[in-house]
């Protein structure tokens, strides 16, 4: 199957686009207001968008990577924060996807086709050494059933979700896993307590795991998780910031289409008509063309890591060309942050040079784009990631696939 076909996309968009349109009808009163998008997600789950990967036989669309990624771009148009609070989601049900057949699996993929959603919890509160977790999976004494404690921040999407794809520590066995937790469990609470300037809206916060029980066939052992899911994660701040872009755009084009007051100073009786204003707005659309540009690249380098994983499960698998597969995903996206991050926070800022005073207006909320994507490229350091790519490209380094962040470990003496 091509990696992206046209007419393919336009049937499956077609499914989406009227959910992106209700959407992006509420999306600055939302923002105004950090009103949390409850009422959104739960369109996406009756459309079926959280299952848009899974195969056509299992209830999904079969929609590939760069598929995806150009409906993230769509939905990130709409609401960059649903797609920022549904990345935890995709990344769970990809890990699904590409794990070995059996029982276990199918089970996750029934959920998704019915609408279920994860989200995410594995950054740790407080002080914790890099390479360690705190929140612990214990023997709960019951046969088949364990109990997790831990508290986690930025737990994006956490508080929408049917199941969380939490990261922890076994007591037993010290191995690290992923534990798949009912999201409603008794123990289980969910803060809105994100006090970030922008993703306002993405359900970040602090969650906590009190003597939460779960089964053991929901603990998934971490070392089996899916080699490219840093790319995969990363590929989704890459849509998010080009979809800014392009909301960015059409809002900037819009007013200034609408604008009947000039300045005296200008090179036109009619606002539209002055070309340095054309030129700003054709500066910003620049920008939005060559970020939508760098994820969909992007993409169809993850998309041959996910193609490499699946040859794997099928005993057809390479290592040289699954390394070289991951590699590339992996610095495939981080070139792409690098740059995208620096042309959307500075066409977003660039916008305001095409309204004057009036563009700053509170009620207009048009900071948003700029607050947003500025937050979005913060998750994970651009200055670390073209290191990473320098590294590779002066001494042939291999990048880091599983990042972390804690303190780091006293020398021993």
């Amino acid at each position: 199957m091509p990696y992206f076909d046209e007419q393919r996309f336009e049937a499956l968009a077609a499914e989406f686009r009227p959910v992106f349109d209700r959407i992006r009808a509420g999306a600055v009163q939302r923002e105004r207001d950090r009103e949390l998008p409850f009422e959104q997600i739960g369109w996406l789950k009756a459309a079926g968008f959280g299952a848009v990967r899974l195969p056509v036989s299992a209830g999904g669309r079969g929609a590939t990577i760069p598929e995806l990624t150009r409906l993230l771009i769509e939905l990130s148009t709409a609401d960059s924060n649903i797609t920022q609070a549904l990345r935890g989601h995709f990344a769970f049900a990809e890990d699904r996807l590409v794990a070995a057949p059996g029982p276990g699996r199918d089970r996750w993929w029934q959920r998704f086709a019915a609408g279920d959603l994860a989200g995410n919890a594995w950054t740790e509160i407080g002080d914790v050494v890099l390479g360690e977790a705190n929140t612990k999976v214990a023997p709960s004494g019951d046969p088949g059933t364990f109990v997790v404690n831990g508290q986690k921040f930025y737990s994006t999407g956490s508080i929408f979700a049917d199941w969380i794809d939490l990261y922890a520590q076994r007591t037993d066995t010290g191995e690290f896993v992923i534990a798949a937790v009912d999201a409603h469990a008794d123990g289980v609470t969910h803060a809105d307590d994100w006090d970030g300037f922008g993703q306002r809206t993405t359900g970040s916060g602090t969650s906590t795991y009190r003597d939460v029980r779960v089964p053991a066939e929901n603990l998934i052992p971490f070392a089996t998780r899916f080699r490219y899911q840093t790319a995969f994660y990363q590929l989704f701040h890459l849509a998010t910031l080009a979809g800014i872009a392009h909301a960015a755009t059409a809002e900037l084009a819009q007013r200034v289409r609408g604008r009947t007051r000039t300045f005296s100073h200008g090179n036109a009786p009619r606002y539209a008509a002055d070309p340095q204003i054309q030129q700003v707005v054709g500066e910003v659309m620049a920008a939005a063309f060559a970020a939508e540009a760098i994820a969909l690249r992007a993409a169809e380098d993850v998309e041959r890591a996910h193609r490499a994983a699946l040859a794997r499960n099928a005993g057809a698998g390479d290592p040289v060309r699954d390394k070289k597969a991951n590699v590339a995903a992996e610095l495939a996206t981080a070139r792409g942050q690098v740059v995208a991050t620096d042309l959307v926070t500075r066409a977003t800022s660039k916008l305001f040079d095409a309204l004057g005073a009036s563009g700053v207006r509170d009620e207009f909320a048009l900071d948003r784009f700029w607050r947003n994507a500025r937050t979005v490229s913060s998750h994970n350091p651009t200055v670390f990631k073209a290191k990473v790519i320098g590294d590779h490209e002066i001494n042939g380094t291999e990048p880091v696939y599983v990042w972390a962040i804690g303190t780091a470990p006293l020398p021993r003496p």
